[in-house]
């Protein structure tokens, strides 16, 4: 079963306020930058080393801000603020925290548009992408703001003769945050909502690559959310990030990004035994059965694989599908590729596909395409990298894919979705476990017994039926095995910021 290239995939660069440009966006105001400092105890400062990280436009490779280059001793002074603050928010009300958050969501309400400018000039992200991304922010601090008042714990009573046991639910303290560059202020609100729900401060460093929407956050919330509670410090990992993780007044680091940054932040909080939540990187199977529709499915997987141009830990990029139907699925599964627009996020409201989000990682993915060539696998659409400014890869899709390829197995993080075959439903369930991530999967299938027996089988934190990349505020989000743990989202979210004390009153005394 093999499949041909049917289109010659272009991309379209800016066009803002072009009138022969059919859906051009109109000429954009001046980007609304934040202040460049960080943001500490309420208010911006300058940082102590007096260097800088360039912002880059992917889109064009232009540099569009700068900020500082953190050091330890800034997030000294940010960790000293949020211990500070931490004291008197701790001890306020579930339903005075609902207030604050609430407040949030209004105020990013209030000013969506320039996030969701701020976002797709530092990521390159789609309109639809961005807007979508602000939405979800603010649904994240609405729920949480609910949540927060619907806490329950296991209920107090005599468990011992003359002794009465209360148990108590408590912040953590101080929670160092490390968000990642594909979703910059989608995650930070995936941390911050329910770290503050639960009475924590916290000091957060957002990607170097991508710290404008959150800085832009902490400057409409200044003098409208107490001082000290929500800290932010620029700068790389292997400084900032390295700090919050051995810094001996934090009591929980909660990171999303890749297993390789989860691994040395775990290494390093192991020192001083605080607690880790991590959200690691994934390579969802997508399990079509002989049943299922087809035709949904590819397109499914066209939504649910190229979403951010597949910079998603839950992308649907790794397609198992039935040896009898493999043939029907990839013709379908070119045909809807082949129809999604490639472009800057200005260059129409129908642009789907944006940049890769830096040179570094575009260089990867054309590194693991230029392995796929090399190995004989057979390119079915794309493939390449686009010529011209701006780091664009086509929508690849790569069928006949071999058991155990390398390309299957490792997280690409970009535009590529690779299919294989199946002959047997045990087969599978072992090849889309034997994978070492484990945060998403998928099913698709008719057979209502199919649909309860695999999903039970799958070692995956999430599991959709004839469906993929589907979330919501209600239901957890983590993953098994490679992919970390904890649960971003939900309740569970809750559980994971906040410690359960017991006080036990003797009576009888």
């Amino acid at each position: 079963m093999t499949a041909t290239q049917t289109e010659q995939f272009t991309v379209r660069r800016s066009t803002a306020g072009s009138p022969d440009i059919a859906g051009a966006l109109p000429l954009p105001l001046p980007l609304p930058l934040p202040p460049a400092g960080h943001f500490i105890n309420g208010s911006f400062v300058p940082g102590s080393s007096g260097q800088s990280i360039d912002v880059v436009d992917p889109t064009t490779e232009a540099v569009i801000a700068s900020v500082q280059a953190g050091t330890a001793d800034d997030v000294d002074v940010a960790v000293a603020a949020a211990v500070v603050a931490q004291k008197s928010w701790g001890a306020t009300t579930p339903k005075e925290r609902a207030d604050v958050l609430n407040l949030i969501a209004n105020i990013i309400e209030e000013n969506r548009e320039a996030f969701e400018a701020i976002e797709s000039a530092n990521t390159g992200k789609p309109q639809a992408v961005s807007e979508d991304d602000v939405s979800s922010t603010i649904d994240t601090f609405r729920f949480m703001a609910g949540a927060s008042r619907t806490l329950t714990s296991m209920a107090g009573g005599d468990y011992a003769t003359d002794h009465t046991s209360v148990i108590l639910r408590e912040p953590v303290g101080v929670v160092g945050v490390i968000t990642p560059w594909n979703y910059p202020l989608l995650m930070a609100a995936w941390k911050i909502a329910p770290i503050l729900a639960a009475g924590n401060s916290i000091v957060i460093k957002p990607s170097e690559q991508t710290p404008l929407s959150t800085l832009k956050l902490v400057e409409v919330l200044a003098g409208r959310i107490p001082d000290g509670i929500l800290n932010v410090v620029t700068g790389r990992g292997r400084t900032v990030g390295q700090r919050l993780s051995e810094h001996p007044d934090i009591a929980l680091v909660a990171l999303t990004g890749s297993v390789v940054s989860g691994q040395a932040v775990a290494e390093t909080a192991a020192k001083s035994v605080k607690r880790v939540h991590l959200e690691l990187g994934g390579k969802a199977p997508v399990v079509v059965f002989p049943d299922a529709d087809l035709r949904a499915a590819a397109a499914g997987v066209r939504n649910a694989g190229f979403w951010n141009a597949g910079q998603d830990c839950g992308a649907a990029c790794r397609v198992l599908v039935h040896e009898s139907v493999a043939e029907e699925f990839t013709e379908h599964l070119v045909r809807e590729v082949s129809t999604l627009v490639v472009g800057a996020p200005d260059a129409g409201d129908d642009v789907e596909i944006g940049p890769m989000i830096s040179l570094p990682h575009y260089e990867r993915v054309k590194e693991s395409l230029a392995e796929a060539r090399e190995a004989g696998l057979n390119i079915a659409l794309g493939g390449s990298a686009m010529e011209g400014p701006g780091y664009f890869i086509e929508p690849t899709v790569i069928s006949d894919v071999p058991a155990g390829a390398h390309i299957a197995t490792h997280e690409i993080f970009g535009p590529v979705v690779t299919v294989e075959t199946f002959s047997t439903t045990e087969e599978a369930v072992t090849r889309a476990n034997e994978s070492p991530y484990g945060l998403s999967a998928s099913v698709w299938t008719r057979d209502s017994s199919l649909s309860l027996r695999i999903p039970k089988q799958l070692d995956f934190g999430t599991v959709w039926v004839n469906a993929h990349l589907v979330l919501a505020c209600e239901v957890p989000w983590g993953g098994f095995k490679g992919s970390g743990y904890g649960r971003d989202l939900s309740l569970y979210a809750l559980d994971d910021y906040s410690r359960t004390k017991h006080v036990m009153i003797n009576h009888g005394a």
